[in-house]
């Protein structure tokens, strides 16, 4: 059908595909979702076995986005040019660790900023290119009416890079990326701060990331300034992101369960925002055979206490080793709440199950929490399970899997929490038969005082000869553009995008 809804109206809508790209954030403040989640043939496990990811990723693209809005011949240009970037030729290889019998890692972090947002980013700003260009075709470069993006997004530190390097030098957009000072790692911080191009402005926020998207939202709710400057947004509230990375779930596992001989594969996912693992509930319930999908989180653990009490509690943001993670409202948590809401309380009713879902977003602002039935509850935990991680966790695991691998592999934190998760499931299920991949979503290089931490004691380990690329290596000397916004407020970032824009 591929048109799309908001997660939380209660009345009959039919969003397009491009509508709900460019837009990103419905009016009503919900996000989209397809109406219906398509299937996939039958025979995919033998059909697309030996497809390429690009192949691949246009075979599940098409399912959602209709002929009519982006034909095939647009499409698989528009998937070539967005992984050409990327320094595997798998784009999203999944390796063997000789730790375990059964442990694999899925590596998402190929592309130009070494994480897992690129997947999805480099597909996004090519999308955003290719919607202004056919809206803008045949209009001179000082026509009033060309259409514009202003995108903003807000950063927990790898979304920023991604979405910088995958929207720089496009025509017609201008991306403002907020993250929170001092919370992020210094490289992600270079490799934001040191793209000087015209129309990338890197915003140091005096907050935490949940203040940043917080004001996002807030932007993207201002109808009047929305109107006026064409808000977009990049974050994983984008149903494009989601999309993209619905692909290395099914790539990965054409890949383990032919190496395996078998398809009880369960995949463990770092969550922070929620989108990652969200991408694989798709998948799965377009008829990919997992077993089940793993929340790994950190000390910010409001997905794991949910999935354990049914309760959603904001409660305070801790800063860890994996700051990615360290978030305590879960965006993209909503789009998965409204399909158990539907498939259970809501009765198959999606006006009713828009109400329902908007009664909790509206208690979550006002209340800081929500509580669902055991019915929703029971639902969710069919298809998801969880663990929390601490950082001695983190740090523990970095180190075991460096001792325990011939080749010492080396692990950011993030990837240590999907390990330690994966690990723990490996003991608590106790069964053979059973194939882990756990997500790796960022290369160590861009967490070098935890990888640091961990690894020193060992004689043969060295940061700059076995961890940093060589172009991360370069960041430090290049010239820097940022502005600093010391009060975190709507005001403060609307003036900063009508001066720059001006």
């Amino acid at each position: 059908m591929s048109v799309y809804r908001s997660t939380r109206s209660s009345a009959e809508q039919q969003v397009s595909f491009e509508d709900a790209v460019i837009t990103g954030l419905a009016k009503d403040g919900g996000l989209f979702i397809p109406s219906e989640i398509p299937s996939v043939p039958t025979d995919f496990l033998s059909a697309w076995k030996d497809l390429s990811f690009q192949d691949l990723a246009f075979k599940i693209m098409r399912l959602y986005i209709k002929e009519a809005e982006i034909p095939d011949n647009d499409l698989k240009d528009l998937v070539e040019r967005s992984y050409s970037t990327f320094r595997s030729e798998e784009v999203t290889p999944t390796v063997k660790l000789d730790s375990h019998d059964n442990l694999f890692l899925l590596e998402l972090f190929h592309g130009p900023t070494y994480a897992f947002k690129d997947v999805a980013l480099q597909f996004v700003g090519n999308l955003f290119e290719y919607f202004l260009q056919r809206k803008n075709k045949g209009k001179a470069e000082d026509d009033p009416t060309r259409d514009t993006i202003t995108v903003v997004g807000a950063t927990s530190g790898d979304t920023g890079s991604a979405a910088i390097y995958g929207l720089r030098n496009k025509k017609d957009v201008s991306v403002f990326i907020l993250y929170p000072t001092g919370r992020i790692s210094p490289i992600q911080e270079l490799q934001m701060t040191t793209v000087v191009d015209d129309n990338i402005h890197t915003l140091s926020v005096n907050g935490t990331f949940d203040d940043c998207q917080a004001l996002v939202k807030e932007v993207f709710n201002d109808s009047e300034f929305n109107d006026k400057w064409h808000i977009g947004a990049i974050n994983s509230i984008n149903w494009a992101r989601i999309l993209a990375q619905i692909t290395y779930y099914f790539y990965s596992y054409l890949q383990v369960s032919q190496a395996v001989g078998h398809g009880r594969v369960k995949f463990i996912v770092p969550s922070g925002n929620f989108g990652d693992i969200l991408a694989g509930f798709y998948a799965s319930q377009m008829g990919l055979p997992v077993e089940k999908l793993v929340v790994a989180t950190n000390e910010n653990d409001i997905l794991n206490r949910f999935l354990t009490t049914g309760k959603y509690d904001k409660g305070d943001v801790k800063p860890t080793h994996s700051p990615a993670m360290d978030i305590v409202v879960s965006s993209n948590f909503e789009r998965f709440l409204w399909y158990m809401i539907k498939e259970t309380i809501g009765k198959n009713d999606e006006k009713a199950t828009g109400e329902i879902l908007n009664d909790y977003m509206k208690e979550l602002s006002t209340k800081g929490v929500f509580t669902v039935p055991q019915a929703v509850l029971d639902k969710a935990t069919s298809i998801l399970d969880s663990d929390r991680i601490t950082n001695e966790e983190t740090v523990s695991t970095i180190k075991k899997i460096y001792e325990a691998t011939s080749n010492n592999y080396i692990i950011d934190p993030h990837t240590s929490v999907g390990i330690a998760t994966t690990l723990n499931q490996i003991k608590k299920d106790n069964d053979p038969s059973i194939t882990y991949v756990s997500l790796s979503t960022a290369h160590p290089a861009k967490f070098s005082e935890v990888v640091d931490a961990a690894l020193t004691s060992y004689p043969d380990y060295s940061f700059e000869k076995d961890v940093l690329p060589e172009e991360l290596k370069n960041l430090s000397t290049l010239p820097k553009k940022i502005k600093l916004i010391e009060t975190a407020t709507l005001e403060s970032i609307k003036d900063t995008i009508v001066k720059t824009l001006s």
